[in-house]
């Protein structure tokens, strides 16, 4: 995409006006004009536009042939709100834009042109954000309030900031079919979804987020396009591959013949994202499913594109990638490198997992949760960084420990891991509150970037469960589907709990999933994270990215972690076991230097979180560490330092 947006010159009238396309594709008006209409449909002999109106006086204008497969016309007076379908081949089949703006009706319905310049913004001061020192706060907007709106979701913003987060994460909003899903069976990649409100009222809560101090990352799916309303094989075979073998769908033509067109779409679409919404980033799903054997892969593309839309700001790229491929953290103009800022880190998740239930089943089964694997997160990032997977018989993961280690997201939570305890259980609730507050103490002052999933900073009780609805045979398809993948658990496959599990199409599920707010009143888990958040952003050790660090295992539960700034240091001991007694102290991070000692700071344990209440740690000739707790403490002078002269 180079530094700046692509531009596209469309043929015939609108030439004459010298009209410069922003976007390869979908509706772009013409001020005082009309619209001008552009499609790649290589197999196509004809394509027509349809202009439907409210009365059913349809109209229909001839598209004109470009070379490449492309399609175009200048529409006169045909400006924002208008309602089109495409006729191919002069069929009676009509179908929606492959990148339409908005569709009012659903996929399967006319498409809607929209004028970008309608909206008023007032964020032009605000710079985009960088990645250290960052919270992330996952939300999945049509559960995230009852009213499941952006324009419900808005009026929580500034609490959010007051709160600690810094970046909202939205679950996917491409619109899809159906009344309720998670977003990631999108089809109109470039229309966000009518279930949450108009694109305005997107731009709307983006807006509100700047003017509140939040960035706001959009999830994207480009490795594959939900089963329901996908009218691109209509269109061109050339936007799917044989090459390859897909998870969930067919996969995307990236590499074959006609990919320049689809790698245009993808780029396209995550510029117009950037540009016309204002996100201050985007995370990929599932990478791993985006194949490309082309000398510079998509993803370096996707990176630059989203980049180069905005210019005057900065811009974040966040990858989820289940092979831990570090490669993609390389510059773009590095090879193999992608430009990706982050990666999410499913290893800590998995460890923390495993030591607060003990199941260690399907994609768990290669993990301990032991003061070991925690530690290795602490100072390497991953885990597995290139030793074999019991559970996946091949080697897993790539050298990370000379990534910064801002650049892994960390988690206890996701709407992934959330679902697939079967039946949308949270963390909290199935794990013991001393262990939980523990490890979230060291997500959320460890040297990573954390990020809460919406509810998790004041104990939601709403469960998260998969949900999609879809029309009846696919229902029971997915819903197949489903219990086929978490048969993975030995526990969740045998049959009385097979049938027990949640119906994804039951629109109660869906309902039970909608956050209760007023759960946060006077509620010590909301303030046991706020407290946590405040020390991360305003102590001088946890809010540098810089600060060295140091660990090791205590016990076979324990373990201390170093932090060091200037003259300054801390101590995170993070201890998920019974009662430790230290005697001999033999380990050297526990020393204090000359004329100092160590104070505590922060406690799990402080009657405040419902905790067992707090005492003196360092004893002189012992240290005692309380039984599932970290505890954070801080390096103070002693009396005799104080009162010792200043050196003239």
């Amino acid at each position: 995409m180079g530094d700046k947006m692509p531009q596209f010159r469309p043929n015939s009238a609108a030439i004459e006006q010298k009209f410069i396309r922003k976007y390869p594709y979908g509706p772009e008006i013409i001020p005082s004009r009309g619209t001008h209409f552009r499609l790649w449909a290589p197999t196509c002999t004809s394509v027509s536009i349809v202009i439907e109106t409210p009365a059913q006086a349809h109209s229909t204008y001839p598209l004109e042939p470009e070379k490449d497969g492309c399609w175009s016309a200048l529409i006169k007076n045909v400006f924002q709100g208008t309602q089109y379908r495409f006729q191919l081949n002069n069929s009676d089949l009509l179908c929606p834009d492959p990148a339409s703006r908005f569709q009012p009706q659903g996929p399967h319905g006319p498409s809607q042109v929209i004028d970008p310049a309608s909206f008023t913004w007032t964020d032009s001061a605000w710079p985009g954000i960088k990645l250290p020192g960052q919270v992330l706060y996952e939300i999945h907007i049509g559960t995230f309030t009852p009213e499941g709106t952006f324009c419900a979701a808005a009026a929580h913003l500034q609490e959010l900031h007051s709160f600690g987060i810094t970046a909202i994460e939205i679950m996917p909003i491409a619109d899809f079919a159906g009344t309720f899903g998670w977003g990631y069976d999108g089809v109109n990649l470039f229309a966000p979804t009518r279930l949450y409100g108009t694109g305005d009222d997107l731009k709307n809560f983006v807006n509100a987020a700047h003017v509140n101090g939040l960035a706001v990352i959009l999830d994207v799916v480009y490795n594959h396009f939900g089963p329901d309303g996908n009218y691109l094989r209509s269109f061109s075979d050339q936007y799917f591959s044989i090459r390859y073998k897909n998870e969930w769908g067919e996969p995307i033509n990236f590499d074959g013949p006609g990919s320049e067109h689809v790698r245009d779409f993808y780029t396209s679409n995550a510029a117009y994202w950037i540009d016309e919404f204002h996100f201050d980033g985007l995370r990929l799903d599932a990478t791993q499913q985006m194949f490309d054997s082309s000398p510079r892969h998509i993803l370096s593309e996707i990176s630059d594109a989203a980049r180069s839309a905005a210019p005057q700001r900065s811009v974040l790229v966040i990858a989820e990638n289940e092979p831990q491929q570090v490669s993609l953290l390389k510059p773009s103009e590095q090879s193999g490198g992608c430009g990706i800022d982050a990666l999410w880190n499913d290893d800590f998740h998995h460890s923390c997992f495993v030591a607060l239930t003990g199941r260690s089943e399907a994609y768990y089964s290669d993990y301990l949760g032991n003061p070991s694997e925690l530690l290795a997160c602490f100072l390497h990032g991953f885990i597995y960084q290139g030793q074999q997977s019991q559970w996946q018989h091949k080697p897993r993961g790539s050298i990370s420990r000379f990534v910064e280690p801002y650049r892994f997201i960390n988690f206890l939570e996701n709407h992934d891991q959330v679902a697939n305890s079967a039946f949308g259980d949270r963390l909290h609730n199935i794990a013991s509150p001393q262990q939980y507050r523990a490890l979230t103490a060291l997500l959320l002052l460890g040297p990573w970037t954390p990020m809460l999933f919406q509810g998790q900073e004041f104990g939601s009780n709403k469960k998260f469960t998969y949900f999609a609805d879809h029309k009846l045979d696919l229902a029971t398809l997915v819903s197949k589907g489903r219990k086929e993948f978490l048969s993975q658990f030995p526990s969740l496959n045998a049959p009385e709990m097979r049938n027990a599990l949640p119906d994804p199409s039951d629109p109660a599920n869906f309902k039970n999933c909608k956050l209760d707010h007023s759960e946060k009143i006077d509620n010590p888990v909301y303030e046991f994270h706020r407290r946590l958040l405040e020390l991360r952003t305003a102590d001088n050790v946890f809010a540098n990215p810089s600060a060295c660090r140091d660990g090791a295992i205590l016990s076979n539960q324990t373990i201390v972690l170093w932090y060091s700034h200037e003259t300054d240091q801390r101590l995170l001991i993070v201890n998920l076991g019974p009662l430790l007694r230290l005697k001999p102290i033999s380990q050297p991070l526990l020393a204090a230097p000359p004329a100092h000692k160590w104070q505590i700071i922060f406690s799990t344990e402080d009657h405040c979180f419902k905790g067992w209440g707090i005492s003196d740690i360092d004893l002189g000739d012992q240290w005692i560490i309380p039984s599932s707790s970290t505890t954070v403490m801080a390096l103070t002078k002693t009396q005799e330092q104080k009162n010792a002269p200043s050196n003239p």
